[in-house]
């Protein structure tokens, strides 16, 4: 088999070692298995690393794309492939062992690797027990390369069926800056404001991007719009403010 000799390094590398020891061109070469006439599978590897810039970018890489880089056909495109989005899934599943979620970095250390390759803006909530544990993952929506649209009727619908008493929102910007636009930070106002009248407290609206990420919780833009709904939900609101409350609940309570 061409590349044999290069082929065995990271292999018995691996068998005296842990895989985390392993460079990403010796783990790219455990994927791929074999090279090509005149270019062992190790060189193979470097070389597609060097053409993507880095495994990051490699990681978004389609199928038609990596099928255009010499040496990778169907069999090394479609591993390469599966291998990341294995771990991706895998960095991005519910733990057995459910942890309460403390903090915004703790989401951002569950679905970052899930979120941040996406090229399209994907909202998520994340459904939590008294205890802040998860419950799960729900997806409202897939969108374009600026926005997606969400609907708070099905968003609380769904989190009023799963009995959560608070959420977690989050979502992607693919452009890569993690900053909020308007509409971001009137979405999540009314997600807050719409949360406290139903009784489910909103802990978080968390932005992902390549270039960092923004809580909405850190940043201190929750509580104002909590304040406002817990007050409404005591009080009898004026008629124009009940109005408008009355039909945002009806939307969200209509199956």
């Amino acid at each position: 088999m061409l590349g044999d000799e290069q082929w065995e390094g990271p292999r018995e590398k691996l068998e005296r070692t842990e895989i985390c020891y392993l460079s990403d061109a010796e783990l790219l070469a455990l994927v791929f298995g074999t090279g090509l006439k005149g270019m062992s599978v190790l060189a193979l590897a470097h070389s597609l690393l060097e053409s993507s810039g880095g495994l990051l970018r490699l990681s978004r890489r389609g199928y038609g794309e990596l099928r255009r880089e010499p040496g990778i056909g169907p069999t090394k495109a479609s591993r390469l492939l599966a291998a990341f989005e294995l771990g991706r899934r895998a960095a991005s599943e519910i733990p057995a062992t459910r942890e309460a979620i403390r903090s915004s970095r703790d989401v951002v250390s569950w679905l970052g690797p899930r979120l941040l390759h996406e090229e399209v803006e994907h909202f998520i909530a994340i459904p939590l027990d008294a205890r802040h544990r998860p419950l799960g993952l729900q997806e409202h929506s897939k969108g374009g390369m600026v926005s997606c649209e969400v609907t708070p009727a099905d968003i609380f619908r769904r989190l009023l069926r799963e009995g959560a008493p608070a959420v977690i929102f989050v979502h992607n910007h693919p452009s890569g800056d993690p900053n909020p636009s308007q509409s971001d930070i009137t979405l999540t106002e009314r997600l807050a404001l719409i949360g406290e009248l139903l009784g489910i407290h909103v802990l978080d609206h968390i932005i992902i991007a390549r270039e960092g990420f923004y809580s909405f919780l850190d940043e201190g833009l929750l509580e104002a719009q909590r304040q406002i709904g817990r007050q409404l939900a005591r009080s009898r609101p004026a008629s124009g403010a009940r109005e408008r409350l009355r039909s945002e609940l009806n939307r969200v309570y209509r199956v």
